[in-house]
């Protein structure tokens, strides 16, 4: 806390009456690109974090200073919004403006946030900033917001202020995440269920690729609009289906015949996908990490093959970590498009899997995050 109110202090002066949050970034183990298809997703917590301290202030102005960088914005929440200099201002400054879109809040905010969650690395850094910005707010305020609004008011923000059409995991897994546990998330009800974890004498290991993607310019919005376009026709077939949640085996060979070979290919993965977090939750029960692996394993070779949204690199670090004894599975994390893999690895393979992927990492120290420990989102105290 003392940290926190000396880096508020050096932007703003006396830091009296701020509050402090965190929220963690998330690692999917399974389950990729079926929460906007309205299907099961099962991330857990990483122990990195974004922090961030707010003071509400007597007018509506908001200042805004990122700590890592030194960048400063400053914005009236009378006036419109520009977020073309900023890449992290829509998940801070968009919170705000949201909240005072809906009437929750009147005046304004001075804000200093820092975080250590590895930026595009797909390991959610801006729903943590979203969720800890929001979380500050939301104290500062006394609004109370339910975690679950939350959320989904963060989901809505990357929406209309990111302009990327996520679906709800990250920010829900950010929110509601808890150490130990996978959380399996129902994207179409949004209930939530903590699975327990119980690695033993194995250890997730996150890789960050290097490999940067904004996923605003990549081929997100294209793989939702793809979907989007599979459950029109779907419904020609079947009109009660509202999204690839809903396929089947019977109903997707009706309809093949009339879908391009792409849609096509992101119906098989999708479909497949929500069966394989499934099954994951079971297995995670059993404690049967194998099988946990291999599930893994399929959903990796589904994502490049049918949803396309691997990538070179990515590749190379699952089959290098692959052909490690010991690593039970790996596979692309997050969305794609660069970021992480995620590897499930048995204690005694740490040192060789180092050895296999450490001349494909520039920095192995920096890049490799092992799971250990996380905590919850929280409001850490008010600085008196």
């Amino acid at each position: 806390m003392s940290d926190a109110a000396k880096l508020f202090s050096r932007h703003f002066g006396e830091a009296s009456e701020a509050v402090v949050a965190r929220a963690p970034g998330r690692v999917n183990l399974i389950g990729e690109h079926t929460d906007y298809n309205e299907g099961f997703v099962l991330p857990t917590i990483i122990d990195r974090y974004v922090e961030v301290v707010v003071r509400r202030r007597p007018d509506r102005h908001v200042r805004i200073v990122a700590a890592d960088t030194g960048e400063r914005e400053e914005n009236d929440l009378d006036q419109p919004i520009d977020y073309s200099n900023s890449r992290w201002l829509p998940y801070v400054l968009g919170v705000v403006h949201e909240l005072e879109q809906r009437g929750r809040i009147t005046f304004g905010v001075d804000v200093v946030f820092r975080g250590d969650v590895p930026l595009g690395a797909g390991l959610a850094s801006p729903a943590a900033l979203e969720v800890a910005t929001a979380l500050a707010v939301d104290a500062v305020f006394n609004l109370w917001l339910n975690p679950i609004d939350m959320a989904l008011l963060c989901r809505d923000v990357e929406h209309r202020y990111a302009g990327l059409r996520c679906g709800i995991m990250d920010q829900y897994a950010s929110r509601l995440g808890r150490s130990d546990h996978a959380l399996l998330i129902d994207c179409r009800s949004l209930e939530g269920r903590h699975v327990p974890i119980n690695l033993d004498r194995h250890r997730l290991v996150i890789v960050d690729s290097g490999v940067r993607r904004i996923l605003v310019d990549t081929s997100y919005n294209e793989r939702r609009s793809e979907c989007e376009e599979a459950v029109a026709v779907l419904r020609t077939a079947d009109p009660t289906l509202t999204a690839l949640r809903d396929l089947t085996p019977e109903l997707l060979a009706t309809c093949e015949r009339q879908m391009a070979p792409n849609v096509l290919a992101r119906c098989r993965h999708v479909m497949a996908e929500n069966q394989r977090v499934l099954e994951a939750c079971e297995r995670l029960a059993a404690n049967d990490l194998p099988a946990v692996g291999r599930l893994m394993n399929v959903s990796r070779l589904s994502l490049r093959d049918d949803y396309e949204v691997s990538y070179p690199a990515l590749d190379r670090l699952v089959e290098e970590a692959s052909r490690v004894d010991g690593v039970l599975g790996a596979r692309v994390a997050g969305a794609g498009f660069g970021g992480c893999t995620v590897n499930l690895v048995a204690e005694e393979a740490l040192t060789e899997l180092e050895r296999r992927l450490q001349p494909l990492v520039e920095d192995w120290s920096r890049q490799v995050i092992v799971v250990d420990k996380p905590e919850a989102a929280k409001v850490m105290e008010v600085i008196a």
